[in-house]
């Protein structure tokens, strides 16, 4: 009996990684069709429009992101034409990003982002639960041997780690 048990538990658990895993597919195709950009790039528009003006540190934080991650992508957004920055007034040396006509109209239109949502539900988490996922999560990543492995954005190929800890597929230091 403890067995059919065990094995109803894993078997609930497979399904639902199959459904993360679905959601975040099907939405960041989604993403990719109707605006050419990819899942993150999309939320740190997204993101960029709810809290602009905004430094490119409090964007990082804002979207759980080494700033080196957010530097390279707003590269990218910026040859699009879809954002814009500008040094601070106050201290030359800090950022403001701030979306242009073209972001603001892209923004409008979007669909919604898988990871907008899954850090939206988080937040909304209490502290036990979040501490309750993280160690599920912490023993997935262990089961699958993953630990070692940098953790790139959601079907990006964006990898969220400061730039001098990414190693290239040669082994020396990017």
């Amino acid at each position: 009996m403890i067995m059919a048990k065990k094995s109803a538990v894993v078997s609930e658990i497979i399904d639902n990684i199959r459904r993360v895993f679905q959601v975040v597919n099907e939405k960041s195709k989604r993403v990719t069709q109707k605006t050419g950009l990819t899942g993150p790039q999309l939320w740190a528009l997204k993101t960029i429009g709810q809290v602009s003006p905004v430094r490119v540190s409090n964007l990082a934080r804002l979207m759980y992101l080494h700033p080196a991650t957010i530097v390279g992508m707003l590269n990218r957004l910026e040859l699009q034409g879809l954002i814009k920055r500008m040094r601070t007034n106050d201290d030359r040396r800090a950022v403001n990003v701030e979306l242009t006509n073209a972001g603001k109209k892209l923004v409008e239109k979007a669909p919604q982002v898988a990871q907008d949502l899954l850090v939206a539900g988080l937040e909304e988490l209490p502290l036990a639960k979040l501490q309750e996922i993280a160690m599920g999560l912490e023993e997935l990543v262990h089961i699958l041997g993953a630990r070692e492995l940098p953790p790139q954005l959601i079907l990006s190929p964006e990898v969220n780690l400061p730039k001098r800890k990414i190693r290239a597929k040669n082994g020396h230091v990017a």
